[in-house]
């Protein structure tokens, strides 16, 4: 009998996962088509002379069991770590040695468990992400503006709750109307480049889930009398975790291992090969057209399709014939793209003022949220608090600027060089770091990062309706489903969709339903 196969699209997490539950789990062969030089998708490691950088920002953490486990099993976890010490107990170096040997290459291949800070930069001063009422709080928004923003909560708490219209409403009916403007406002509107009110709600219920003012609090007066914070922290809101693993070189480094893996097992990645095309036979898609590298075009057939490209692409790749309001919802869908500047510095200009041992005792952050209205710049990566190895020499510091923006927009198209000196200006304004420190600057762009919820998102349902009439596609990922996942979701989707084709299930409401379990929204 024929081995069949399944055509993948994307070698980010979710097309990646796909690959290697097919590969072991089942007898079909797995082939990976990436339309760029890379593996990870946004989950890629960017190594710029020994200086990586995290497109975006990955914890490795899930309330999954399963992705948790997944992950674990594909890179083994060095151990906790002692203030800044990266280096193994002596028993658990020995376990370690004795699981994968002297090679130095399998010695790298591990997970760190690292604490998590992410702080708001705001009125040139850092707040606790997500807000806390303690004393720095206090002193630093002031009675009068620390009195309103009381009241206005108090009254989210007494008067009927908004109708859920907009993001707006969403995050004023659990923080208020004057500390949504104060912390929430300004940088989402940087991310998505629109007001507030014109983003659907489910853009909250995905990224900011149980999260209230009073889970905040509750959570920070339990941090005070808590000796120890696991990894399995699955009681705590997403938002809320303070402990997450992290490959040693970055997010990318556990994608190229999946792909290792995948290749042993008998699986094929592509990398430069862009799909084109999409041909159709009744209600089962019967293969794809390529453009390689070199400019040629391929086809390729296949027996099951599995896509995470941008679903305004993929309608617009399908031969088929479809309704025309079907590619009106796709034509009418919104996403936001994405630059970050990595500035090397010798030194910030900032001072360490918490309590955490850090090397070289820089600020812990993270992320740094910039919700100043003044600047462009969204969100500061810290790259040496992800892993230390993320950064060449351990004398410097290692930042990423994270700029939202549109293709074609005048962030985006700026020469790299100008968009360097912006950001080394921004920097030095926010009294971050003066410009005479940088060292070496690089730029990168991630096309079509976030897919955003408004434009023709309401009517989604389209599109999925009519996706869904091919039993051999599955959408998924989250650039496949027009859904703004973590790593760990798209992941989910994939096995979920996998599990599907394994066991002859043909419904796919439950790839859908991932990331809309009650677990993982508002408490009502």
């Amino acid at each position: 009998m024929k081995q069949k196969t399944a055509v993948i699209i994307g070698a980010g997490p979710a097309g990646l996962t796909a690959a290697f539950e097919l590969a072991s789990k089942t007898d079909i062969r797995p082939v990976v088509f990436e339309g760029s030089s890379d593996i990870g998708g946004i989950s890629k490691t960017v190594n710029y002379k020994g200086n990586r950088i995290d497109i975006g920002g990955h914890r490795f953490f899930s309330k999954s069991d399963t992705v948790m486990q997944w992950w674990r099993d594909m890179m083994p976890v060095q151990g906790s770590l002692a203030k800044d010490d990266v280096l193994l107990g002596l028993d658990e170096r020995k376990i370690f040695l004795e699981k994968n040997g002297p090679d130095p290459e399998k010695q790298d291949r591990v997970m760190l468990v690292r604490d998590r800070l992410s702080r708001i930069y705001y009125l040139r001063k850092f707040f606790d992400y997500p807000i806390s009422l303690n004393f720095g709080t206090l002193s630093n928004l002031g009675s009068e503006r620390l009195f309103r923003i009381g009241m206005s909560y108090m009254m989210t708490r007494i008067l009927p709750l908004r109708k859920e219209k907009s993001l707006e409403d969403f995050f004023i009916n659990r923080f208020g109307k004057e500390l949504y403007s104060t912390f929430f406002r300004d940088y989402t509107e940087k991310v998505w480049g629109v007001p507030c009110t014109a983003i659907k709600p489910e853009w909250g219920a995905q990224r900011v889930k149980g999260l209230s003012l009073l889970k905040s609090v509750l959570h920070a007066a339990k941090k005070i009398t808590a000796r120890d914070v696991s990894l399995g922290q699955k009681e705590t809101e997403t938002t809320l975790i303070e402990r997450f693993l992290y490959p040693k070189f970055g997010p990318g480094q556990m994608w190229e291992t999946v792909a290792g893996s995948i290749r042993e097992k008998g699986g094929v990645i592509f990398l430069g090969h862009e799909v084109v095309g999409i041909s159709a036979n009744g209600e089962k898609i019967s293969g794809v057209t390529l453009r390689r590298p070199d400019g040629e075009l391929l086809n390729a057939a296949g027996d099951y399709f599995f896509s995470s490209m941008p679903v305004k692409d993929l309608v617009r790749a399908l031969d088929a014939k479809m309704p025309k309001m079907v590619r009106n919802v796709a034509e009418g869908l919104v996403y936001r793209d994405f630059l970050v500047v990595g500035l090397l510095l010798k030194k910030l200009k900032i001072k360490n003022e918490t309590k955490k041992v850090t090397l070289n005792n820089i600020i812990p952050d993270n992320w740094i949220y910039v919700q100043e209205s003044d600047v462009k710049v969204g969100r500061i990566q810290v790259f040496n608090n992800w892993s230390p190895y993320m950064v060449a020499d351990s004398d410097n510091v290692w930042l990423g600027l994270e700029y939202f923006c549109n293709e074609g927009d005048g962030i985006w198209g700026r020469p790299d060089r100008e968009m360097a000196a912006l950001a080394a200006q921004e920097l030095a304004s926010l009294g971050i770091a003066a410009k005479g420190d940088v060292l070496d600057s690089t730029v990168i762009r991630m096309k079509k990062s976030y897919p955003a919820y408004f434009g023709r998102y309401d009517d989604f349902d389209v599109i999925r309706e009519f996706t869904g009439r091919y039993e051999n596609l599955f959408l998924i990922g989250r650039n496949g489903m027009h859904r703004y996942n973590n790593q760990d979701h798209s992941m989910l989707t994939a096995i979920t969709a996998v599990s599907n084709v394994a066991n002859g299930i043909k419904e796919k409401d439950n790839i859908w339903q991932v990331n809309t379990e009650q677990e993982y929204h508002e408490s009502k």
